[in-house]
């Protein structure tokens, strides 16, 4: 950890580097990756390259976070079904694919439905939804919980036609 009087001497040095690095040509910027950060640039995006390296210059000027907080990201990464570097592991993947297949809407969509008057929220959650704060497997069991009767539960919801194909 660096003090003030450290922070404020090295402040001028970073933002010419960081200035430089606006005018790089692509090929420089991930000359500049390898070196800094090492290994090969995990996406040709000239924005996120110019942020981590726009980062990586902070972090060695006035030092970085504590490991402790690295570990603790990594541990809410994975448990989100993601990688150290955003993108998803390949369980979580093939889950989202199966669940694309069968034309059900990624997690995280909410799914809105107005019935006699009152308007329904279902929540498309990892493994399965949930519905007034319980969890369901079903879209049916949802809609058979808001209707009183059987229903088709994607129908209900507007996610199939009535012949019964996808929308």
């Amino acid at each position: 950890m660096t003090n003030s009087r450290d922070a404020d001497a090295k402040r001028p040095q970073v933002l010419r580097q960081i200035a430089e690095l606006q005018r790089l040509p692509m090929p420089e910027l991930i000359d500049r990756w390898r070196v800094l950060i090492g290994g090969e640039v995990p996406s040709y995006n000239r924005a996120f390259i110019l942020k981590r390296l726009t980062c990586r210059f902070q972090e060695l000027a006035y030092g970085g976070l504590p490991m402790a907080t690295f570990q603790e990201m990594d541990r809410a990464l994975a448990a989100a079904g993601y990688d150290g570097l955003g993108a998803r592991n390949s369980a979580h993947t093939a889950a989202m694919v199966a669940r694309r297949k069968s034309g059900l809407p990624v997690t995280g969509t909410r799914l809105v439905r107005e019935w006699n008057g009152v308007r329904y929220e279902v929540l498309v959650t990892h493994d399965g939804f949930e519905y007034d704060g319980r969890p369901y497997k079903s879209l049916t069991a949802i809609s058979k919980a808001i209707t009183g009767s059987h229903w088709n539960g994607p129908q209900f919801f507007g996610l199939r036609r009535k012949g019964g194909s996808d929308l």
